[in-house]
Order: structure tokens, then C-alpha cells, then sequence
């Protein structure tokens, strides 16, 4: 057996981090700009404690080109560094003078700086064939020059600043000289560290322009906070035009740890696909553009930033690794939303009513998915009634744990069995779109004594009262009119003609389709059109509700099943009533066109 250390070659490893440390290249400039804000941070660490003198001079980094010599140049004012501490972190690759400064002086708690991997100092070498950093710790030790190529090779001498902190020259290859455009460089400034903790100045000539807001809105307590700095964020980091409608401002300490802005923007229509899109941040810190892991997937519409300092990242920080720690963040989310909702409601009624068309589908699809969700925000889900004005589920009922709740899918191809329902001031729910339907069946399934009926398929809450009249053989002559079966008597199940009293003025019959039936139809369908299969049509039950109060109905039951003027007028009252159910079929058509011809012939 034989055992050992492994060795890294230098020569072997600058190859792989020109080439393969970070995906985009930009993001060199990102971790230039940290170590720098580190730097910073650590000195001011160092004074709270009393190891450091405060200085005068104000906390910064600039930055400065110069085109001709095709040099970039970042300068900080922070703790610099020793002879012995170049040697220690600089001259050994992933070894973290980060690491160590927070176990030394911070514990496990919470630190502010960003490195950690000892790797993006090197990141540099992505653009540039040499770079030379002169250094003055804050301890009055001597200055230090290093400079090292694109090989690895360096060298140390003792340096000539004369001022506390690090000045790093960055020498660009020949085919990087872009990176001495002011315009690029602000570009890559504004994506990445536009919330850097420590002031960053950009100098292009004579001017000098601070790129960075050091204390970001979500870095501030919510009560701090205008509606107005909350929509100006959002249209700035979102270019949106459009107000969002509402915000979840989150700050939350143990055990998670992480803060953040989380805005529901407008709709444009109803076919608007949005796509969230969370920008995740490490204090403070641009990582990426969306992490969607860190958001629950129902919540595809939300836009904002995350600033997660305790989140396990690699060393690109681009790519989550700890599924754990993401899930508990996610269900810190669905909470904070859901309390939020809570308070809109309960707080100003009027403007969540408002807000309410451009939430709808997809709190209703989050109650669906989430049942921790579902529990928390099913009080203050609203049901938008035909007539206008919204209502919650428990309002429609008045409170009571059971009862039937009535919908239309279509208020115009519906409108009659609307009208019915009007003149009996019994209330109807609009659901307008396959969310609605489905949220339905959900809120069903969670409490059996409620019932979602649409209005073609329960006449219940029109009927005027109970029929006394002997239907017997008006049975049977609907029956014979619509090709059902004469069910036999004390026979279970739904009936295919049934009686009820509307008024004298209603229609003489409706036709009915029961609920099962057309919810079987529809899922069908989808699950057709899922497959290719479009021209599918699943049978849907329909019945015939005939209203005995009707007085061409009560002329009918005078006449016997016999009689083909009687089955004529009770063809036409059917197939009249399915006219106001839904379009007619080719054979129908052409049915009642000859029921027409026969009946006016005979006047």
C-alpha cells in the first residue's frame, strides 16, 4: 500500500482557469471588485473591534484604463496585505484568506464577506497576460509589489505605496482591449455589482462616475421603504413600464438567513406567458440572472432579488448545491406570500379586489400543488360573480360549511339559465378560464358538504316550489320525443326527463347536463388533445327538465302520448330547448325545420 499528498502543477493549472474557471468571462471583473469589497470589509471589521485605526480617508474602490498602455486598474483603500500574507494566500492557489479572517474574527455567524474559495483572484488571467498588485497592509508593514504572467511565474519585491490597501494592474491581452472601454465596463458594472457594499468609482478621463447604491432596498427594513423607492427598483432592475402590483418585502435571520424583494408584476392579457425571474445575490453581490430553484414552481410569475449569504454555491456561484437549503427557502417564500395576501385582504379590500384578475391563475394553481399554500391562503381566494364584484367562497355560502355553489363557464352561450338564476337573486360565479374549473374540483375535494354546479346543470334554485300535477304520461311522451328510455319505476340513478315549476313565462323545457358527465367530457378532451387527438368528442349525459308551469306545457299533458300532434309540440319544445343550450347538430337542424313547417301548416 502507498499513500501521498497529490501535487498541482502551476504551468498545468493557469491553462484550465484562463479557460474553464468561470463561464462568461465578464465575471472576472465581479471577483476583482469582491476582493476588493473583502479588503474593505475586513478593515472595518478590524476597527469595531479596536485592532485597527479608523483612518481618514472614506472607504472606496476605483477604477481607471488607459487605453494606450491597454492597462485596467482597481484600487481599494481596505487592509492590504504583508510580505508573508502575498506569500500565504497569493502565491498558494485556493487557499482562502477569507476563510481564514472569519474564523478568526467572525465565528459562524454572519460576515459580510465574499470570498471563499481562493480561487477569483486568479480569475484575472482570463483577459490578462500579466498583472502587477502593489499592497500596503494596515499593520505599517512595507509595501510589497507582486507581479506574475500568464505562465504562473512571479515575482516579489518590496513596493512603493504609500497609503493602506492594494492597487491591482491588470495588463489585457491583445484581443481583450475592450475592457479599456468606459461604456463596456459600466455595462458589466451595472450587471454585476451595481449593490457592492463599498462605493465604486469608475473613471473615464477627468470624470468619475459611482456605478454601485451601497445600501440596496432590500438590505433596508420594509418600514423604511416608500411604495415609490419599491416601484422604481422594480421598473429599474426589470425594465418594466408597468407598476408591479404588489411586493413581499422579506428579511428573514434564523435559521435561514436571507433577504430579498419579491414583486408580482401586471398582466399584459390573458395569454401572457410569464416566466419568474429571481436574481440571486450573495451579500450583495450579483450571482445570476434566475435561479428558478429557489422559487416555488407555481409562482412562475414572480420577479425580484434574493440575497442569500448562507447559500451553498460553487465556485462560478451560478449553480445551486444543497437541494435542502433551496427547499426551506422556497417554503419561506410560499409563507411570506401567503401572509402578504393575508394582509392585502384584510387591510385594503379594494385594491387586493383590484389586483386580484392579474394573481388569480396562478395563486389558484399554487392552492392546487402546495397544501401548506392552499391552507394559508384559501380565505382570501376570490370568485368573481356573473354579475360583477368578487366574492370569497365563504361570503357566497353566508358562512355556512356546506351548500351548492353556481357557475357559468359562458354567460352569453348560458345566458337564459343566467337570466333564471337573476330573476330568483340566487348568485352565480363567473369562471371564465380551465384554472377556475379546476380550483373548483379542488376546493370539492377538500370539503364534500360543497357542491360547484353550473347553472345548465342543477335547476334546483330556480324551481318555484314542488309540482303536483300527474307527469306520468307527460313522461313518457318526452321520452318517445327525445329517444330516451321510459325508465321503470323505482328505478335508481338520474332520469332523462324531469319535472320542475318555473314560472308561466320561462321556457316550457331546459336541458340539463349533468356535472359528472360533462367534467368526464372535458377531461377526456383534454387528455384527446394532450395526445394529437383534437376531433374527439366524448358523449355528455343531457336530460330534459320540463317546467310544468309553462302554459303550453300544461296544454300538452291534456293530449295523450298517442296523439302526433302531441309528439310534435313536444319535439319542438325539446329540441327548442336544446337551441338554448347549445348548437343544434345537422340532423337536429333539419328536425326542427320540418317541426316548424308541420306546426305553421296547421294554422
Amino acid at each position: 500500500m502507498a499513500n501521498g499528498a497529490l501535487s498541482v502543477d502551476t504551468e498545468h493549472l493557469f491553462p484550465i482557469i484562463k479557460k474553464w474557471l468561470y463561464s462568461e468571462k465578464d465575471i472576472y471583473l465581479r471577483e476583482v471588485l469582491s476582493n476588493a469589497c473583502d479588503a474593505v470589509t475586513k478593515h472595518k471589521r478590524l476597527v469595531s473591534l479596536g485592532e485597527a485605526a479608523e483612518g481618514d480617508a472614506e472607504y472606496r474602490i476605483d477604477i481607471r484604463t488607459d487605453a494606450e498602455a491597454r492597462t485596467l486598474t482597481v484600487t481599494d483603500n481596505g487592509i492590504g496585505m504583508t510580505r508573508d500574507e502575498v506569500e500565504t494566500y497569493i502565491n498558494n492557489i485556493a487557499l482562502s484568506g477569507a476563510v481564514d479572517f472569519i474564523s478568526k474574527y467572525e465565528g459562524e455567524g454572519g460576515s459580510g464577506i465574499i470570498g471563499h474559495f481562493g480561487l477569483g483572484f486568479y480569475s484575472m488571467f482570463m483577459v490578462a497576460d500579466r498583472v502587477v498588485m502593489q499592497t500596503k497592509s494596515y499593520q505599517d508593514a512595507p509595501a510589497v509589489c507582486w507581479e506574475c504572467d500568464e505562465a504562473g511565474n512571479y515575482e516579489m519585491s518590496e513596493g512603493n505605496r504609500e497609503t493602506r490597501g492594494t492597487e491591482i494592474t491588470m495588463y489585457l491581452m491583445e484581443d481583450e482591449g475592450a475592457y479599456c472601454n468606459a461604456q463596456t465596463l459600466k455595462t458589466i458594472l451595472e450587471r454585476y455589482c451595481s449593490f457592492m457594499p463599498v462605493p465604486i468609482y469608475l473613471h473615464d478621463g477627468e470624470k468619475e462616475e459611482q456605478i454601485n447604491e451601497t445600501v440596496p432596498l432590500w438590505q433596508r427594513s420594509a418600514s423604511d421603504c416608500t411604495d415609490e423607492e419599491y416601484k422604481e427598483f422594480y421598473k429599474k432592475q426589470f425594465h418594466d413600464y408597468a407598476d408591479p402590483l404588489f411586493w413581499v418585502h422579506i428579511n428573514a435571520d434564523y435559521p435561514l438567513n436571507f433577504k430579498g424583494i419579491l414583486y408580482f408584476p401586471q398582466r399584459k392579457n390573458a395569454f401572457d406567458a410569464q416566466e419568474s425571474e429571481i436574481r440571486l445575490f450573495y451579500n450583495s453581490v450579483f450571482v445570476a440572472d434566475n435561479i428558478k430553484e429557489v422559487c416555488p414552481e407555481f409562482l412562475v410569475n414572480l420577479k425580484g432579488v434574493l440575497d442569500c449569504p448562507e447559500l451553498p454555491l460553487n465556485v462560478s456561484r451560478s449553480y445551486l448545491q444543497n437541494d435542502a437549503y433551496v427547499r426551506k427557502v422556497a417554503s419561506h417564500i410560499v409563507k411570506k406570500v401567503s401572509d402578504r395576501l393575508n394582509q392585502l385582504f384584510n387591510q385594503n379590500r379594494e385594491e387586493y379586489e383590484k389586483n386580484w384578475e392579474g394573481i388569480k391563475p396562478y395563486i389558484e394553481y399554487g392552492c392546487i400543488r402546495d397544501a401548506k399554500f392552499a391552507e394559508k391562503t384559501e380565505g382570501v381566494v376570490l370568485f368573481e360573480k356573473a354579475t360583477g364584484g368578487w366574492c370569497t367562497l365563504d361570503e357566497y355560502l353566508e358562512g355556512k360549511e356546506e351548500g351548492t355553489v353556481y357557475y357559468t363557464t359562458d354567460p352569453k352561450a348560458q345566458s337564459y339559465y343566467l337570466s333564471l338564476f337573476e330573476q330568483k337573486n340566487v348568485p352565480v360565479l363567473l369562471f371564465d378560464t380551465l384554472m377556475d374549473t379546476n380550483y373548483a374540483q379542488f376546493r370539492e375535494s377538500k370539503n364534500e358538504k360543497i357542491k360547484f354546479r353550473r347553472i345548465d346543470s342543477d335547476l334546483e334554485a330556480v324551481k318555484d316550489g314542488e309540482q303536483e300535477t300527474e307527469t306520468e304520461a307527460l313522461e313518457a311522451l318526452f321520452c318517445k320525443a327525445t329517444g330516451k328510455e321510459l325508465p321503470k319505476k323505482d328505478e335508481d340513478g338520474a332520469k332523462p326527463v324531469t319535472f320542475v315549476s318555473l314560472g308561466e313565462e320561462d321556457a316550457p323545457a331546459l336541458v340539463s347536463v349533468s356535472e359528472e358527465s360533462r367534467r368526464m367530457a372535458e377531461m377526456m378532451r383534454m387528455y384527446s388533445i394532450q395526445n394529437g387527438r383534437e376531433d374527439f368528442s366524448f358523449p355528455v349525459e343531457e336530460g330534459l327538465t320540463v317546467n310544468l308551469a309553462n302554459p303550453l306545457v300544461k296544454k300538452l299533458a291534456t293530449l295523450t302520448a298517442d296523439d302526433e300532434k302531441a309528439l310534435r309540440i313536444a319535439k319542438h319544445i325539446y329540441l327548442s330547448a336544446v337551441l338554448l343550450a347549445r348548437p343544434l347538430k345537422p340532423e337536429e337542424q333539419k328536425e326542427f325545420l320540418a317541426l316548424n313547417r308541420e306546426i305553421l301548416m296547421e294554422l
